[in-house]
């Protein structure tokens, strides 16, 4: 470490720093720059400051410190072309409504005049419509203006990050005024986020009416139920009613609850129970396509539906008790005005029995990816987070069978984009270093950053990345085949995981066949920095059944 000169000029970077610090935020992901020094330095110097090789990287290692603790996730990037490689990942997590603080650099301040975008002047890493950009893919964004504005342009960032809905903030502070800040001469000024308004009472009434008479009740969570878990396995239990889950809610309710059937809302026995179900109590989801067959999946007519953003509720299915607010206090209010409900032993026992059957059909339609399955969840500690990346084990079983405990140890691309899976694995990693975390990954998506494995192994982090290598896109090949499409763009040059794991002096397994995964998964588990275990799916034994997106192709475009 550089020693501390007698007398150092304090900069934006301490207050950074400062704002950080009051928001008990203690990490901050980034790329170094010309355009982000004076923030580098001072984080590294008086926080941590973790080394990332790209900014789309960056982005989603402060996406998945912010999902895994609960907290605020920091990102440092450049301006221009800088803040354009973070914008992929800032849309990951501003679909995911994720606490990301995102601060780019900007040029000069002469140079941007009022009334941007304006014509290039010429400066270097010069984007005269990045506010634009930034607005697009936040759901908050600011430039500083005024040196003696940078603690309230943070501010007010943060306010809105943790306002409901929650989303990331993009703030743009331009180079000189990084320089030019001081803590001495910032304005006063308070962090004070938006509450959600309480759902209407007479709603509420109705809800616990309905509830209360309801014979065969289903409930079913997205990731807006966040923190309402306690509530709604209580609910649940007094109820009597089984809980299907999005891939976002899942561990909301630990899947260890024989009442939790979880994401199989479309398999063939769920679709039954649903059937014959009289409500369905949604919360906090969006009943995305995916999840729903493509809106193909018949509800209940009655449907009580609680969000915090009006233009959800209804959305979809109709909702006969539309409940706009905050889920853990409206559910909370529901469960305060319930009267004693109409239940049976019979509803809950089939809800378990239906459960235990969705699971036992997709163990074995998986072949060899079921022992993998059982020894990832019987060796990793329950708190350890599990970051999936989009791959046939995530997509196949990943985000079904493989049991969540708890929602903040679920971390994967909520919009679907390939290749964020490692680098979100090394932001959870700092949020939780005292668990090993698991990245899921295929040999695909492992390459679109593989300059992230210097990422982590520089940092050290205790991150066991699990790449299943099939040689390519099979997910997409799957799909072209079962549509009768050419094959193309899905066999790819594949890299030698064994050499490329020694070059980063990163202890490496292969698993081929049964029988190794659990001593592998192990030894990884008991060592506390990176390991990576490469998966040969051709040796998979017995062969797993094919998987093949749930997305809509119109019949007449297959062969």
């Amino acid at each position: 470490m550089n020693p501390e000169p007698e007398t150092r000029r304090r900069t934006g970077g301490d207050v950074l720093v400062d704002v950080m610090r009051k928001h008990g935020i203690t990490t901050a992901f980034g790329v170094i720059s010309i355009h982000n020094l004076p923030l580098v330095e001072a984080v590294d110097r008086d926080l941590q400051f973790v080394e990332m090789r790209h900014e789309a990287a960056a982005v989603n290692a402060a996406d998945a410190f912010a999902r895994a603790s609960g907290g605020i996730g920091v990102a440092l990037t450049s301006t221009g072309t800088g803040a354009g490689n973070a914008a992929g990942s800032m849309v990951e997590a501003l679909t995911a409504g994720s606490r990301v603080l995102h601060i780019t650099g900007q040029i000069e301040s002469e140079y941007l005049g009022p009334g941007r975008p304006a014509p290039s002047r010429g400066v270097i890493h010069e984007f005269p419509a990045q506010p634009q950009l930034l607005d697009a893919i936040s759901a908050h964004s600011a430039t500083i203006a005024d040196a003696k504005e940078a603690a309230a342009e943070l501010e007010s960032a943060i306010a809105r990050i943790q306002s409901a809905p929650s989303g990331p903030a993009s703030v743009e502070w331009p180079t000189d005024l990084q320089y030019l800040a001081s803590p001495t001469h910032q304005r006063p000024t308070e962090s004070i986020p938006r509450a959600a308004s309480p759902a209407d009472p007479e709603s509420v009434a109705r809800a616990a009416e309905l509830l209360a008479g309801a014979e065969a009740p289903l409930i079913w969570l997205g990731g807006g139920a966040a923190g309402a878990g306690e509530i709604l396995s209580g609910l649940a239990h007094r109820l009597g009613a089984g809980i299907f889950t999005s891939n976002s809610g899942r561990g909301i309710v630990p899947e260890d609850d024989p009442l939790v059937i979880g994401n199989f809302a479309t398999t063939p026995a769920a679709r039954d129970l649903i059937a014959d179900a009289d409500l369905v109590l949604a919360v906090g989801t969006h009943f995305r396509s995916n999840e729903t067959a493509t809106y193909s999946l018949s509800l209940p007519s009655t449907l009580i539906q609680i969000d915090v953003e009006p233009s959800t509720v209804g959305r979809v299915y109709p909702a006969e008790v539309a409940l706009v607010g905050d889920a853990r206090a409206t559910l909370a209010a529901i469960t305060a005005a319930l009267g004693e409900p109409t239940r049976s032993d019979a509803w809950p026992a089939r809800i378990t029995e239906v459960r235990d059957r969705v699971r036992r059909d997709l163990t074995e339609y998986i072949g060899g990816y079921a022992e993998i399955c059982d020894a990832v969840r019987t060796v990793l500690p329950r708190r350890s987070v599990i970051a999936r990346d989009v791959t046939i084990p995530s997509s196949q079983w990943g985000n079904r069978l493989l049991p969540i405990f708890d929602r903040a140890t679920n971390v994967f691309p909520l919009g679907g984009g390939i290749g964020q899976g490692l680098a979100m694995g090394i932001g959870a990693a700092h949020a939780r270093p005292d668990v090993p975390t698991l990245v899921m990954v295929g040999d695909g998506g492992l390459a679109v950053h593989l300059g992230e494995l210097a990422s982590l192994a520089g940092s050290g982090a205790h991150v066991i990345v699990l790449v299943f290598n099939d040689g390519g896109y099979g997910v997409l090949r799957n799909m072209q085949e079962k549509n009768g499409f050419r094959r193309s763009g899905v066999d790819l040059h594949t890299p030698r995981f064994d050499l490329l794991a020694a070059s980063m002096d990163i202890p490496y397994h292969l698993v081929q066949g049964a029988g190794s995964i659990a001593g592998a998964l192990a030894s990884a588990v008991d060592r506390t920095g990176p390991t990576m275990i490469e998966v040969d799916v051709a040796a998979l034994d017995p062969v797993p059944g094919a998987f093949v997106p749930p997305v809509h192709v119109p019949s007449e475009a297959r062969s």
